[in-house]
């Protein structure tokens, strides 16, 4: 005798489709459900090479179109043309052939970012310069498109200059580059870091398990309770308005949006370095207590690091990095971070905060330069306290310009903040947002709070059984679930 098998077929046409409101990201509940169900495949495949790599470079096509839809076919041309442009180059000796190979690299995935990321944009910059008009072209931005294009880029270049070696098959670096804890948000992983570990035996040890529970969890309490709260319950409500609302209440808002910020970003980077620990890969830290910083250059080597070593490495490096005098040097950090602020978005607003970051970086260097100061020393007591005050301080300020897409908003909060200020209202507004400052404190806190703390945490996850574990993220989702808002809430690095 059969039991009849009762299936609801939209909702599983449901979660093969893409759905433009609801793209997946990792903390939904369908992604969780979905990931344990990829678990349990991909460990019967751990002793198979070949269909390992195969089921997790599909599964990765497919977290990819279900985040930006028919797009998936661009990573698959960057992909297919920069193995067969890597392979071209390693058969030849030639240094003009070999550069113009690599030229024609650049020149493919840069025209991809360049032409869905900034055609509107240069086409308005060169309307308004004629004194014409321009009609904005309907073009949809492919989501992750800057990171799978510079990390692909990484692996071209490193292939020029002969640092490693081309992948000899198409599904190896297929893999690399589509790999899904990192896809659509980073942290960008190097060519050089990642593609040894392909064909290792898949080994997850105890400490991996724990860590990468112990990150996942950590992640999404950042993204789906700290973040996503005080955002929707406060931080737009500020920036949206800022002229209704007093200096103090802007400044709250402006601390709240770099708090918002951070765990947005970094809930994301811990998420995907601890889903790839879980599948045996290590990745690199991507955010390391950046508003701990006592100077803007000591902030560029916490915030975003897989980005700022990228650029470091890639751009400011072969403009001549600080090889050709001090003035050469701070102009190549000027220009470094101008064009990192413009791969943030086709905005002014981005240029600008890009433009602030490189002037401060080129006048901290020109003071270390005058006061004697040596590379990487660092300040204590007191003295780093200021810094750190200032720096947070600092980038705050250019967190304004980066947040309001007009720049008149921008000038509004800062108007309210130094004009009309009025500190009285700070217990009114304490008691009327009550939750989002206790969210608030606990981030600050737990930011600020010593390494040892976090790694004694980890410690204290990865020594619990498999039972606690499960327990730990099965509250955290339900804490998640009773806190959050109606609508999802996409990474704010989604959108770069």
């Amino acid at each position: 005798m059969s039991l009849p098998i009762d299936i609801d077929f939209s909702r599983v046409w449901d979660a093969l489709t893409y759905d433009p409101q609801e793209p997946m990201i990792f903390s939904t509940g369908v992604f969780l459900w979905l990931f344990a169900a990829f678990m349990v495949v991909y460990m019967a495949l751990r002793n198979r090479y070949t269909a390992r790599v195969m089921f997790v470079t599909l599964f990765s096509y497919y977290f990819y179109y279900k985040s930006s839809g028919t797009y998936f076919f661009l990573l698959a041309v960057v992909t297919v043309s920069d193995f067969l442009l890597a392979r071209l180059m390693e058969r030849t000796d030639v240094k003009w052939r070999r550069k113009g190979l690599v030229t024609l690299s650049l020149c493919i995935n840069l025209g991809l970012l360049v032409y869905f990321k900034y055609t509107n944009f240069f086409g308005e910059v060169i309307a308004s310069l004629r004194g014409g008009t321009f009609e904005p072209l309907d073009i949809f931005l492919p989501v992750g498109i800057s990171f799978f294009t510079f990390q692909s880029l990484s692996y071209t270049i490193d292939v020029y200059r002969k640092e490693i070696k081309p992948l000899g098959s198409l599904l190896d670096y297929a893999f690399y580059v589509s790999f899904f804890p990192q896809l659509v948000a980073g942290p960008i992983v190097r060519a050089r870091d990642f593609i040894p570990q392909i064909r290792r035996p898949l080994f997850v040890s105890r400490e991996m398990f724990g860590r990468g529970i112990f990150l996942i969890v950590s992640g999404l309490f950042k993204k789906a309770v700290i973040s996503d709260y005080i955002s929707v319950n406060f931080v737009e409500r500020i920036f949206e308005n800022p002229t209704l609302y007093s200096g103090v209440e802007n400044l709250m808002g402006v601390y709240g949006y770099a708090l918002q910020i951070y765990c947005d970003f970094s809930g994301y980077s811990d998420m995907a370095i601890g889903i790839a620990l879980l599948l045996g890969f290590h990745f690199n830290i991507n955010f390391d207590s950046p508003y701990k910083s006592a100077s803007i250059t000591e902030f560029w080597r916490r915030w975003h690091i897989s980005l700022s070593s990228w650029l470091r490495d890639y751009l400011y490096i072969s403009l001549g990095g600080n090889r050709k005098g001090k003035l050469r040097q701070y102009l190549n950090l000027i220009i470094t971070m101008f064009l990192g602020g413009l791969w943030h978005g086709a905005s002014w607003n981005f240029v600008l905060w890009g433009l602030f970051h490189g002037v401060a970086l080129a006048l901290h260097k020109m003071w270390m330069t005058l006061t004697g100061r040596k590379k990487g020393e660092r300040s204590h007591g007191w003295r780093r306290i200021g810094g750190v005050i200032v720096t947070f301080h600092f980038v705050c300020f250019c967190w304004i310009f980066f947040r309001n897409a007009d720049f008149e908003n921008s000038v509004a909060m800062l108007r309210q903040i130094f004009t009309v200020f009025r500190p009285e209202l700070f217990p009114q507004l304490v008691e009327g947002y009550w939750q989002v400052f206790l969210l608030m404190g606990i981030g600050f806190a737990l930011h600020f709070a010593p390494a040892r703390w976090e790694n004694a945490a980890c410690l204290g996850v990865t020594r619990l059984p498999f039972l606690g574990k499960a327990l730990l993220l099965v509250g955290l989702i339900y804490l998640v679930i009773q806190i959050k808002s109606s609508d999802i809430q996409p990474f704010i690095y989604f959108q770069f």
